[in-house]
């Protein structure tokens, strides 16, 4: 009650405006510029690493505003259809690498199998102390020496996936002194003549943090595919621990299974 004897008013909340036809077509524009991209591309008339118009030429071609341009072209870069590049634009995304998790082909052999060109490029390697995770998937006592390996990976000139590799230093003692920019498990056949024999994957859907996104080139908050592969020889040692961070338009998971 005030001093004044009289009761305070209790504040309306005004009620949400309904949206008027007008305002959901307009906030439907994206989708028709979305559509106007795709369609063009399902034509054929823009083809698989083929650079898009400009996001100017875009405007004028359409008759959107800029901003409304962009949420179309986030859209598709959300499905997968086109990706940007750094200060060169956006473009068609290629067909995704095909990628069966029952048979053992290391990146470079089945990428060049499909008629696509593999790279990769190591970003970091060092040698660590095992912590308690990685004690408990080697079998090694904490502090034991470890190989943290840091390599991007790339599919006709873009960069699909980031991986960080952890190898046992007493099994391959110097193996940081190789060349990684090349396939790790020729590496560890030919010099250290470790084999792997069999493979535990998990997969599953991911957002790229900003660590990955940046090492990707693609926008934070993306969907991504987390890929954690723990690799052992035919005695059952652990040869390699591998988590993978996949670009989500980059690979297509297929598996061919005969049933009895």
């Amino acid at each position: 009650m005030f001093a004044n004897g009289g009761f305070a008013r209790r504040a309306e909340t005004p009620m949400p405006s309904t949206p008027n036809r007008t305002d959901l077509v307009e906030g439907l524009h994206y989708l028709s510029m979305r559509d106007h991209v795709a369609g063009r591309i399902a034509s054929g008339e823009l083809k698989p690493g083929e650079r898009l118009p400009s996001e100017r030429r875009l405007q004028t071609d359409v008759g959107m505003a800029r901003g409304t341009i962009r949420e179309g072209l986030f859209q598709l870069e959300a499905e997968g259809v086109i990706y940007r590049k750094d200060r060169s634009g956006w473009y068609v995304s290629p067909p995704p690498v095909v990628y069966d998790p029952t048979r053992w082909e290391g990146f470079m052999s089945y990428v060049e199998a499909q008629g696509r060109r593999p790279a990769t490029e190591t970003l970091s390697k060092t040698e660590i102390p095992c912590d308690a995770a990685l004690a408990q998937i080697f079998r090694r006592p904490v502090g034991a020496p470890m190989y943290l390996i840091r390599r991007r990976r790339y599919v006709d000139d873009r960069a699909v996936l980031v991986e960080s590799i952890v190898v046992d230093a007493v099994t391959a003692p110097g193996l940081l002194e190789h060349s990684l920019d090349r396939s790790l498990t020729s590496v560890l056949k030919s010099h250290y003549n470790i084999s792997v024999a069999r493979n535990q994957v998990d997969m599953q859907p991911c957002a790229l943090t900003r660590e990955e996104a940046e090492a990707l080139r693609v926008k934070s908050g993306l969907p991504g595919l987390s890929v954690v592969r723990t690799s052992y020889d035919a005695q059952g040692r652990v040869v390699e621990h591998d988590r993978e961070f996949w670009r989500h338009d980059a690979l297509k998971i297929s598996v061919d299974i005969r049933v009895r």
